[in-house]
């Protein structure tokens, strides 16, 4: 099959590995419109589960990306001069950069093509092509040609957000949360080498308007935001885009759904299908799920039309539950006033479970309370569980000594 990835992220990228790697046959060349390198984003997060597909599908680039990638635990809070640590959280982090080039030499390694500064801005331009795969990303101009059969639907968010680095290295995921004269702003950090981290910072539009932000230019801005998180930063700068010479990028984000993923031999992947809220963490991650699973039915199903049918099918099932747990989370941050009011520790606890689509719709204090009592049965369970089989051990060997358990 002669197949045309457009569009050279990691979604697209690792399709052509598993496709190759299903068929060495294959013809598959991917055309990236930017040159080799050039690419804007800081650090990737990805979780254990996602590891562990990772090496199930080729884990020749599954140790490469593990083997650079940071591991983080914990979660920190820090709200105004409070800080609350969370233990137990753990994932991954990788830069977008490294992730990338990864990916690549590995896809080039299976005999993939790859070919850069080249913009295909139509079908016709790969209409020999088997398969046409559009990863151009959530404003793709491949779906955009025929919306109308897409049912390509976008709902805006409300609030600005910044996607910055720093020098700053942070080894827990962390959050931090400041009070200025026109409300609330706060950032998500994470490192994901060993010099730098991913700094995501958001607030209200009235809190955005009030500070000024929008009419800064990004050198303005960055250090303006350096001095709200200066405690947070500990005398490190913030990093912008390179490609900025005028105001700072500030975005509301955009949450795509398309009604068919599929026209043809064209087929929508990772963002240009779907888009999920940057606070769960998981688009990367999900553009790449989406690639395992095309891969698979292509290589199962004899047919193209079935095999895109399945694909759509299938991932579309796997996406609701993260869908709306991404709305959830949007909404959380949207209404922070409804939190931010409680002591530290409760704040965080709801913040971790801000994908519930309950918490709206009870109020904060009896929601901590009704999840801290179920928390509780939860490891009563598990000590039960833990227990049982135990003590029925105990009474078997004492009924074969002839001794009888303790009573009273």
């Amino acid at each position: 099959m002669k197949v045309a990835c457009v569009g050279g992220g990691p979604a697209a990228l690792y399709f052509s590995i598993l496709l190759k790697r299903h068929a060495s046959s294959h013809d598959i060349t991917v055309y990236e419109r930017n040159p080799a390198g050039a690419t804007y984003g800081w650090g990737v997060t990805y979780w254990p589960d996602m590891l562990e597909k990772l090496h199930h599908h080729d884990p020749e680039s599954a140790l490469a990306i593990r083997e650079n990638s940071v591991r983080w635990r914990d979660g920190v809070a820090h709200v105004g001069g409070a800080t609350t640590v969370h233990h137990g959280d753990e994932g991954f982090a990788i830069g977008r950069h490294r992730l990338l080039d990864l990916l690549a030499a590995r896809a080039e390694s299976l005999g993939v093509r790859i070919e850069y500064g080249q913009e295909i801005a139509g079908r016709d331009q790969v209409r020999d092509s088997d398969l046409v795969v559009a990863a151009d990303g959530a404003g793709s101009r491949l779906r955009e040609a025929d919306t109308q059969h897409f049912g390509t639907h976008t709902a805006m968010g409300r609030n600005p957000y910044l996607w910055l680095g720093t020098t700053k290295v942070f080894t827990s995921f962390t959050f931090a949360f400041v009070e200025t004269a026109h409300g609330w702003i706060w950032c998500y950090a994470y490192g994901f080498s060993e010099e730098q981290s991913t700094c995501v910072v958001e607030c209200s539009l009235e809190t955005w308007s009030g500070l000024g932000l929008g009419e800064m230019n990004q050198d303005d801005a960055l250090r303006q935001l350096e001095k709200l998180f200066a405690e947070l930063l500990d005398g490190h700068p913030l990093i912008g885009r390179t490609d900025v010479a005028g105001r700072a990028l500030w975005q509301t984000f955009r949450t795509l759904t398309n009604e068919t993923w599929s026209h043809g031999n064209l087929v929508l992947l990772g963002d240009a299908a779907h888009t999920t809220h940057y606070s769960i963490g998981a688009g990367t991650t999900l553009a790449m799920q989406d690639a395992m699973t095309l891969a698979r039915v292509l290589h199962e199903t004899s047919e193209l039309r079935p095999a895109l049918v399945q694909y759509e099918a299938e991932r579309k099932a796997a996406l609701l539950s993260v869908q709306s747990a991404a709305r959830h989370s949007a909404q959380w941050y949207e209404n922070l006033t409804r939190y931010i009011g409680l002591a530290p520790p409760r704040m965080f606890a709801l913040l971790g479970q801000r994908h519930s689509p309950l918490l709206p719709y009870v109020p904060p204090q009896l929601y901590y309370r009704i999840d801290q009592a179920a928390n509780q049965l939860t490891a009563l369970r598990g000590l039960k569980q833990w227990l049982g089989p135990r003590l029925a051990r105990a009474v078997q060997r004492r009924s074969r000594t002839g001794t009888r358990p303790p009573t009273g």
